[in-house]
């Protein structure tokens, strides 16, 4: 849609441009943060007192905002032991949705 608004109006849209595709393992990421973690980590419809971390470009970091280095290791342990006032997710996650999940997390997609 971009170039041919650009083209017809006979000017460049440089910073038009659409996100990049995902995977079906980081579509599957997105789908698995969507629906257990958005509602904390994007919407806090828990009202919580203190809003957790946005976990969009978590990677782009070089440490979590618990200061643990941001790696795949410290995330999935993070999330399947819990850390702080987040719960553990132990149980809830195969190894399969948590590389799922960890993938879609490497994009820093919305």
């Amino acid at each position: 849609m971009c170039a041919g608004m650009g083209a017809g109006l006979g000017i460049g849209l440089g910073g038009c441009r659409s996100a990049p595709q995902l995977t079906p393992q980081e579509a599957e990421g997105k789908r698995l943060y969507t629906v257990r973690c958005a509602h904390c980590h994007e919407d806090n419809d828990l009202a919580l007192k203190k809003a957790p971390p946005d976990l969009h470009g978590v990677f782009d970091r070089k440490t979590l905002p618990s200061g643990a280095p941001a790696t795949d290791a410290a995330v999935r342990r993070n999330v399947l032991e819990g850390k702080g006032m987040m719960p553990s997710f132990a149980g809830r996650f195969t190894d399969e949705q948590m590389a799922a999940l960890l993938a879609y997390l490497h994009t820093g997609s919305r």
